[in-house]
């Protein structure tokens, strides 16, 4: 044992975060422009390379949203899951896409899906100051972006968890409200339990506005939880 406590060859702790962060605006990925049409998320999508070609693959749960939706260009069916199935499409490469600038940047995409008009994103980052460049990359490529949740992984030496207090004070009556009810109806679970018009309904204001209140309050947030020690 090492005058640490630790056996030698220990790997370190990582100072890594798991960020969700949604997109908004994409305007050029057909699979978001289809999950407007289609009840629910469109999951499991992901993609390949090969030339000047853009293969992507997505799963969904109503086949038919598929193929009324205009913009994926012939949605071939792969294979049948049985509550779900497996489409793939090819397209031209767009250097404007936006997971492809996040790639740019050599952050993987851990999963990706598309729901309700909006691209959902998580990340696994090697530190905080990784997402401040994803989210200023993505500037050109959509006209929003939101961090919806963000998971510290950060250890001190002692192993002792490195956790960020947040001052609420920060938040307004209503935006607290927005973001308690969000969480109670399961607006941030994986699938969500509410989309964004429900949770708007029960707060009896329009969807936009809840957009608005909850990306007021998440920029707050993250204000505190990014902020240089």
């Amino acid at each position: 044992m090492g005058t640490d406590g630790k056996s030698p060859g220990d790997p370190a702790t990582p100072d890594g975060v798991r960020a969700g962060i949604a997109i908004h605006g994409t305007g050029n990925c057909p699979l978001v422009d289809a999950s407007t049409a289609h009840d629910g998320p469109i999951t499991g999508i992901n993609w390949t390379h090969a030339g000047d070609t853009h293969t992507e693959e997505f799963r969904v749960r109503h086949p038919d949203a598929v193929d009324a939706a205009e913009g994926i260009p012939d949605p071939e069916s792969v294979v049948d899951l049985g509550d779900e199935r497996v489409y793939r499409y090819d397209r031209p490469r767009d250097g404007g896409c936006a997971c492809r600038v996040i790639e740019e940047l050599d952050c993987p995409i851990a999963d990706a899906r598309a729901e309700d008009g909006v691209l959902l994103l998580t990340l696994h980052l090697p530190e905080l100051e990784r997402l401040r460049d994803v989210v200023s990359a993505l500037d050109g490529s959509a006209e929003r972006v939101e961090v919806r949740y963000l998971v510290e992984g950060t250890a001190r030496d002692d192993g002792a968890s490195d956790r960020t207090l947040v001052d609420r004070g920060r938040l307004t009556d209503r935006q607290r409200e927005v973001l308690r009810t969000a969480y109670r109806m399961g607006y941030f679970e994986r699938p969500r339990d509410a989309n964004a018009r429900a949770v708007a309904d029960a707060l009896d204001i329009s969807p936009s506005t809840f957009a608005e209140h909850l990306a007021t309050a998440q920029r707050k947030l993250l204000k505190e939880t990014l902020a240089e020690n």
